[in-house]
């Protein structure tokens, strides 16, 4: 079943080409891992400091798998360098009452 995850960063101000770099390098390596399907990249309008990340995978086992990467572990702990709050992780199942609760 797909997945949707969120994640929001609130970054300071300046650097701004350095985190894009990063991001992009994010999402670089994402698109060689078994699983992703497509990201998105959103910059708040009312504060653009805040970005949040849409990323679309084939199901959680694979997401999972790309957030204990390693290599995606230290891009992360590059980007923390640059925000004023820990990054916020949510995740979804694409599909309304998937499972019964």
């Amino acid at each position: 079943m797909h997945a949707k995850i969120l994640i929001k960063r609130k970054f300071k101000k300046g650097k701004r080409q350095e985190i894009i770099a990063m991001l992009r390098e994010l999402r670089s390596q994402a698109l060689h891992q078994p699983g992703y399907i497509s990201g998105e990249t959103l910059t708040s309008n009312e504060d653009p400091q805040t970005m949040l990340v849409i990323g679309t995978w084939q199901d959680l086992e694979s997401w999972h798998k790309w957030k204990g990467n390693s290599t995606r572990q230290t891009l992360e702990q590059m980007l923390e360098t640059y925000q004023v709050e820990s990054t916020e992780y949510q995740e979804f199942k694409v599909g309304a009452f998937v499972e019964d609760y």
